[in-house]
């Protein structure tokens, strides 16, 4: 028997696009610009590193669309070479500043190296375009791509809205067919939110497998045999039935996102909120060009300091990554064999679901855990596998009804409906039934009427993006959020009362197009009702 370990990575971030006011939105735009620099670079030199030395590794991971929509685009694409740019002067500027202190010096050398390479490897060796190489190792088979809805909306908030599942599942596929030519076996539901229903839309478009919060598979009707440790099917009908290709679930490992952050609060790690643009003077900020006299404050990416409060240590801190890596390891390694003591049959496997904000982001040295973590279970008697591996005979599975839940909140999404954001849901339920009869009432419109339609259909989308309830709950920029989110619903309205009059102001649409880019494919049809 083998004993199977599956790493899932989630990629996912809002539609923020600012090319035209991009000093005013420093901050937000800073979000994707900090992922690129401290994860989604990282993992790719990661990946061609392993690949060269011969470690043989297995990643399954998610891009949203809204994600893949934003690392795609060249306007965005020369703001981040600016954003580096700019970093990299700053780190000039902080050469001079730290050399009385070798500690701080060494440290801010570190960071401007990082800049310099950030710059380098985005610009001549991957043509700024870190999509792509996501896609070759998927084709070389060291990644699988999971595919997730169009804007990483909250699905149980729709379930009696049939269409409205039908159109982020569709998006999502269409995206994912557009940015890595591919058809995914699985598919990640955002949050992992789960309701009785979505089962049916996945398999109509042909989705083998999803991955569900374990307390989805552990309080179903029917007690999974095997608990969290092997995947299920889902496929029957009302009358009880099996038609067509069984939807196969798999459970999440319920220790893994906590074992994990767990490591990343030891105090000899970087700490990620100590950042010299908050500390320094407005004139020394201003002196070494990185912000403009009397403009906000913006995070610089230089980190000196360890959790501690003392100067970072750079080699300490990788000996404990190395040793974190090897406990993550061995605990799923002692979990697995405990499983396999208790199953009458197949393989054990376990499948850990980690936000990429823990690799860079929110923990700065969580690519080098992952790396560690891939040459350590290369080495041991676990095996790293992708979902897809491990449905051979999916008509074997255990048949079960799963129960609804979400990886979110207390594990029902709570925090996504509650008394700060819940009156967002209102709006958006009531632009998916006006939507749904639009497309209905509008089957064979042409010119402008196809256009306004189109952008409807967009402005409603990234309405229902879960992550603006997310950043209002978590207090990440949520008057960004509030207001992104009025802007959807303004935009949307004036579309519903442009259809009805008749009329339309082509600058307004003109303009609110070439704002957001995303979904250039999108055609409003996909909220028609389906026979």
């Amino acid at each position: 028997m083998s004993k199977n370990l599956s790493l899932v990575i989630v990629g996912h971030q809002g539609y923020i696009r600012h090319v035209e006011n991009e000093k005013d939105y420093a901050l937000e735009n800073d979000i994707l610009f900090n992922s690129i620099s401290r994860t989604y670079l990282p993992l790719v030199n990661l990946f061609h590193k392993l690949e060269e030395e011969g470690v043989k590794f297995k990643l399954s991971m998610v891009f949203s669309p809204s994600l893949c929509s934003l690392l795609d685009d060249s306007v965005v694409q020369q703001q981040y070479v600016a954003w580096l740019e700019k970093r990299i002067a700053f780190g000039e500027a902080e050469l001079n500043r730290c050399k009385g202190d070798s500690a701080l010096l060494n440290n801010a050398q570190i960071e401007l190296a990082k800049a310099k390479k950030d710059l380098s490897d985005f610009t001549e060796v991957y043509g700024q375009n870190i999509l792509v190489q996501f896609a070759k190792f998927a084709q070389k088979g060291y990644l699988e791509l999971l595919a997730t809805c169009g804007t990483y909306a909250f699905l149980p908030h729709y379930g009696d809205m049939t269409e409205i599942l039908n159109a982020q599942v569709e998006v999502g596929l269409c995206s994912h067919r557009h940015y890595f030519g591919s058809n995914p076996d699985g598919f990640y539901l955002p949050f992992m939110g789960y309701t009785i229903g979505i089962e049916k839309v996945l398999k109509s478009y042909g989705i083998k497998y999803t991955i569900v919060d374990f307390r989805s598979l552990l309080f179903s009707e029917t007690l999974p045999e095997n608990g969290i440790f092997s995947p299920v099917r889902c496929a029957v009908n009302e009358d009880g039935a099996i038609s067509g290709t069984p939807l196969s679930l798999f459970a999440q490992d319920s220790d893994s996102p906590e074992d994990v952050i767990e490591f990343v609060s030891n105090e000899i790690y970087k700490n990620q909120s100590k950042d010299p643009g908050f500390e320094l003077s407005s004139d020394e900020l201003a002196g070494a060009g990185f912000i403009e006299p009397g403009s906000a404050r913006i995070p610089t990416g230089f980190r000196y300091w360890a959790k501690s409060e003392n100067v970072y240590n750079f080699e300490k801190a990788l000996a404990q990554v190395k040793l974190d890596a090897e406990n993550f390891v061995k605990a799923k390694a002692e979990k697995l064999s405990a499983a396999e003591k208790c199953m009458k049959e197949g393989n054990p496997g376990l499948v850990c679901v980690l936000d990429a904000k823990l690799f860079g982001q929110d923990w700065a040295e969580g690519v080098d855990f992952l790396e560690n973590v891939l040459r350590t279970a290369a080495d041991s008697d676990i095996s790293l596998s992708d979902c897809s591996s491990q449905l051979s005979n999916i008509y074997i599975l255990q048949k079960i009804t799963p129960y609804p839940g979400a990886a979110q909140g207390n594990s029902y999404g709570e925090d996504l409906l509650e008394v700060s954001n819940d009156w967002m849901l209102r709006y958006t339920r009531k632009m998916s039934e006006r939507m749904i009869d639009l497309s209905d009432r509008y089957p064979n419109e042409t010119g402008l009427k196809i256009r306004l339609l189109n952008l409807g259909a967009r402005e409603l989308m990234l309405a229902q993006s879960g992550e603006w309830a997310s950043m209002i709950h978590d207090g990440n920029f949520p008057e960004y959020a509030v207001k992104r989110f009025k802007e959807s619903i303004k935009s949307f309205m004036i579309v519903f009362d442009a259809l009805g009059t008749n009329t339309v102001s082509t600058e307004w649409l003109t303009k609110l197009e070439r704002e957001h880019t995303i979904f250039p494919w999108m055609n409003f049809r996909i909220f028609s009702k389906k026979v």
